[in-house]
């Protein structure tokens, strides 16, 4: 229970507070606030394929490992819409929106100051072509969730929230609320 003086010293803030103009409030709450850098991902899943399955990878500078397609998110871009354009932009695949839907979990917060929006989506291996631009990605494949190449750290990490790569497993699934 809080004390009586301190509730009325919160009561009193708040008041105060909510007659300052909206934009000063703004910039105080952006001042108090944790600052997150919010990026989308798209785990690309092939529907032909055999056994466990594949998903699209990607090879990008220094090159030594592999990332999913991901990118951050433009100002006031809406997640499923950011992730859509990185999917194109790295990888050639052009998909509407609507044709991701949210992982589970569908953010994943990060240590380090950043949030992944998570969309899945599946596509016929054989019928979509991949195209890079040698940049930003050297190399588009796609690898079979039994035999996963090198991974980037944060790809393995997150991957595991999902059951996929060396670090399923250690991070709990995600339950459907009400599980």
């Amino acid at each position: 229970m809080i004390p009586r003086a301190r509730a009325t010293g919160r009561a009193i803030g708040y008041r105060l507070f909510y007659r300052l103009p909206v934009r000063l409030r703004r910039r105080l709450v952006r001042l108090a606030v944790p600052k997150y850098i919010v990026g989308a991902v798209v785990l690309v899943r092939d529907t032909e394929a055999d056994g466990a399955g594949r998903i699209l990878l990607l090879r990008q500078p220094p090159g030594y490992s592999w990332t999913l397609p991901a990118g951050l998110l433009e100002r006031a871009e809406a997640p499923v819409v950011g992730a859509a354009r990185e999917l194109y932009e790295e990888s050639g695949i052009r998909l509407s929106p609507d044709r991701l839907r949210p992982a589970v979990p569908n953010a994943v917060v990060h240590a380090q100051g950043w949030v992944d929006v998570v969309f899945e989506t599946e596509v016929p291996a054989s019928t979509t072509e991949l195209t890079v631009d040698g940049a930003e990605v050297f190399e588009a494949a796609w690898h079979p969730l039994d035999d996963l190449p090198r991974l980037s750290r944060a790809t393995a990490n997150l991957l595991g929230h999902y059951g996929i790569g060396p670090r399923a497993g250690e991070v709990p699934p995600a339950t459907p609320s009400g599980a």
